[in-house]
């Protein structure tokens, strides 16, 4: 393992190496990585009255989307083997806290009975496939996708938000597979920027489908609250980044425990 980690990756998409720069591999898909610094820290403050209520570990996929967006600028630069393994484990880190904190509990194995066992399932099984992706990176790359498309499958509703969600990731991952399979098309057409295209859409279909999964279980959860959607910047938009109100009233605080 310690003798191929610098090996270049098996993965290289469509743009043309280091076209623009001489220091950069792929200098546009570098450079959409950013969007994830830009919209995680937003996400972060939108989310945070939801994540107080609720649970302040929520707040940890979004500070790991500023790590996947750190890591998959750094294996677009440098095409390397253990910028592509940083890369991939990231996302897949990001998918496996989502689980643990989000996961409805009425769906759970009958053997486990609390959150917290449930989370440290999670964390054995994340643990394994991290070590288990270095055997075949490439299969890792397909499998993360896979475990997007479940989830969505579990938050399928008949809400605005959960239909833009699903066109959001559908475009993304049709933007992910014509450039991994049909990059001599691309080529023909001098647009070989459908990686980078990938990058924005994903990043903000995260925020969407957090946001549906937190509305879901804020209502689940903590139904006191009286969870809603509202947009940023503008709610009458009715566009933009989806964040969850809550209101957290004396009266429903005084309620609350005493059902608890």
């Amino acid at each position: 393992l310690h003798s191929c980690i610098w090996q270049i990756s098996e993965i290289d998409w469509c743009e043309d190496n280091y076209k623009h720069s001489e220091h950069v591999a792929e200098f546009f898909n570098t450079i959409s990585s950013f969007f994830f610094f830009i919209i995680s820290p937003i996400m972060l403050y939108l989310l945070h009255p939801y994540a107080k209520e609720r649970n302040l570990a929520i707040h940890i996929v979004w500070v790991m989307m500023i790590f996947v967006g750190l890591f998959s600028a750094y294996f677009h630069m440098t095409l390397s083997f253990v910028g592509q393994m940083l890369d991939e484990l990231s996302i897949l880190w990001v998918l496996a806290v989502g689980y643990a904190v989000w996961f409805p509990r009425k769906f759970f194995p009958s053997f486990i009975k609390d959150r917290w066992t449930f989370a440290r399932l999670v964390l054995v099984l994340t643990v394994i496939t991290s070590v288990s992706s270095f055997v075949k990176p490439t299969a890792n790359a397909y499998a993360l996708n896979c475990f997007g498309l479940h989830l969505l499958y579990t938050l399928i509703k008949a809400l605005r938000l959960a239909k833009l969600s699903v066109a959001l990731w559908v475009l993304a991952i049709s933007c992910w597979i014509s450039d991994r399979f049909g990059c001599s098309f691309w080529q023909r057409l001098n647009f070989c920027y459908l990686h980078s295209i990938w990058h924005i859409l994903i990043v903000i279909a995260v925020a969407y489908g957090t946001t549906l999964i937190a509305y879901l279980d804020a209502n689940y959860e903590i139904p006191y609250s009286l969870p809603g959607l509202q947009f940023w910047p503008c709610d009458k938009w009715a566009v933009g980044l989806p964040h969850i109100s809550v209101k957290i009233t004396l009266h429903l605080l005084t309620f609350a425990c005493c059902i608890s």
